[in-house]
């Protein structure tokens, strides 16, 4: 007897159909989510750099200036998290695409900054002090709200860190206010520790190298050294070059090893102890404001006074440059305090912005 098999065929192809529209549609959903995921990776890396950029480019200008921190601009950009950890990977021969690209974006912006901008700033700063202190000093608390976020949920060990940490800022702060400078021993192992010191200052929120090299004594054997080692090679004076070499040297070492030991201690830090650390950068941020009281003019040196550790005489009184004379605090009239605090809030909106642009990395 002969049978008809052509239902059972129907059906078995009708289910073959309809497993390869499922088989279709879920290898459809799949290339979406991977376009997606793509997308957003996309974005993110864009933001990373763009954050690397505008925080190299503040970095580059903070550290032009004694009491600015580059470690600030950084963390009010979004970028320090991952910045630190790029240089920690780095420096333990940890190489990748994205390490490699943020430490060379943010020192490259950081370095054209400098190179494009030292003369204008530095004049802007001379000539209007109030003015570009009242932004500095927005830019910096702009970046108050992204760490905070970061910070949340707020412990005890937040506002207890935050508290030390603003306590030494304004202990610092104090030390340069009445007038503190450390000696000017240039011996190897005195210029080797202020590289290190140096070094971690420019990494760490809130203080400045060049700040901490000031309070150390050590500001004016090291520019000396510098233009010293310029006038020596200009004049093609091998035994002045040499020993200027000599002393920047163990300077050189001790900013390298700086950097390395920060960024990895700041890494182990945000690891183990995220919310007493994210605390310390909290009171950084915060106590480095104090030091940036916008009303100040530079007052013009007089024989006898002290300037960097050195007398002011007949013979050296023409040759100290306006920037590094000494600051007398004022009282601002209304206009200005009106115009300080727009200045105040216009950097303040520059910085919190970006933290719109895309989430805060973490370490």
């Amino acid at each position: 007897m002969a049978f008809d098999s052509t239902p059972e065929n129907s059906s078995d192809q009708q289910c073959e159909t309809q497993t390869d529209q499922t088989k279709s549609r879920g290898t459809e959903e799949a290339q979406n989510r991977d376009s997606l995921s793509s997308v957003a990776a996309a974005a993110s890396w864009s933001v990373t750099i763009t954050r690397a950029v505008l925080g190299g480019v503040l970095m580059g200008l903070a550290n032009l200036l004694p009491g600015i921190s580059g470690g600030t601009m950084l963390l009010a950009t979004g970028i320090y998290p991952t910045f630190v950890q790029s240089i920690s990977d780095l420096t333990r021969f940890r190489f990748s695409q994205k390490s490699v690209a943020v430490v060379a974006t943010v020192a490259f912006s950081a370095g054209l900054a400098i190179l494009l901008l030292a003369g204008l700033l530095r004049d802007l700063v001379l000539d209007n002090r109030w003015i570009m202190y009242s932004l500095f000093i927005g830019l910096t608390l702009g970046g108050l709200p992204l760490v905070w976020k970061m910070a949340r949920p707020i412990n005890r060990s937040v506002l207890l860190a935050s508290g030390v940490a603003l306590i030494g800022m304004a202990v610092l702060v104090g030390m340069q206010i009445f007038g503190y400078a450390g000696g000017t021993s240039t011996g190897i192992l005195t210029m080797f520790l202020a590289g290190i010191l140096g070094a971690g200052a420019m990494i760490l929120p809130g203080l400045s190298g060049a700040y901490l090299l000031i309070l150390l004594g050590q500001y004016l054997p090291i520019l000396s050294a510098i233009d010293n080692f310029k006038n020596a090679v200009k004049e093609r004076d091998v035994s002045v070059a040499l020993e200027s070499v000599a002393t920047l040297l163990p300077v050189a070492v001790g900013v390298a090893m700086g950097v390395v030991l920060v960024s990895n201690l700041l890494k182990w830090m945000l690891q183990r102890y995220e919310k007493a650390t994210l605390g310390i950068l909290i009171g950084l941020l915060l106590g480095s404001v104090l030091g940036l009281y916008p009303f100040q003019i530079a007052v013009p040196p007089e024989f006898g006074g002290i300037i960097k550790g050195q007398m002011v005489t007949a013979e050296n009184i023409d040759s100290i440059k306006q920037k590094d004379w000494l600051i007398a605090y004022q009282l601002p009239d209304l206009f200005q305090i009106g115009c300080s605090l727009g200045l105040i809030g216009l950097g303040y909106a520059i910085t919190a912005c970006l933290a719109l642009v895309g989430k805060t990395e973490r370490v």
